[in-house]
């Protein structure tokens, strides 16, 4: 995978949850991936989100029951961590519980010049006849599909 993810989810105590989420960029250390953005499941009653990261920005969204880390460009060979912490309430009902556990984690992201295959063009010839001067030119751009990780 582009991205390995580490995720540590953890309950400090009965009214509250720790996320430690890793993510290291598995290519080449000269690309760079831009607009990175990981959707994590959170549990469906959490309150008073508090989040730490050293790059990007991390928004919490209670309609979808998702915290998103937004990197706009995250270098390849690089490790980033994220803190998130959340409130739980003091009253816990046992259905649904833990079933944030079973959603994926999205990955979106977008790397130009890089094939994850390695194939390249090597050879682009271009015939106009109306005799316009075009330049043989190709652009790679490896952009993220169905990208999914599970929690473990």
């Amino acid at each position: 995978p582009l991205f390995w993810l580490d995720i540590n989810i953890s309950k400090k105590s009965l009214t509250k949850i720790e996320y430690i989420v890793k993510a290291k960029s598995q290519f080449k250390n000269k690309s760079i991936a831009n607009n990175v953005e990981f959707h994590l499941p959170v549990p469906a009653d959490v309150d008073s989100p508090h989040f730490q990261t050293y790059i990007g920005t991390v928004k919490y969204y209670p309609d979808k029951d998702m915290l998103i880390w937004k990197v706009k460009q995250f270098q390849g060979q690089k490790e980033y961590i994220m803190n998130a912490q959340f409130g739980l309430p003091s009253v816990v009902s046992n259905e649904n519980k833990d079933l944030y556990y079973k959603r994926p984690v999205n990955v979106k992201f977008e790397i130009p010049y890089f094939t994850v295959s390695g194939i390249t063009v090597r050879y682009l010839k271009i015939i106009e006849k109306s005799g316009y001067q075009a330049l043989p030119w190709v652009r790679y751009i490896t952009q993220n599909g169905d990208y999914q990780v599970r929690i473990s």
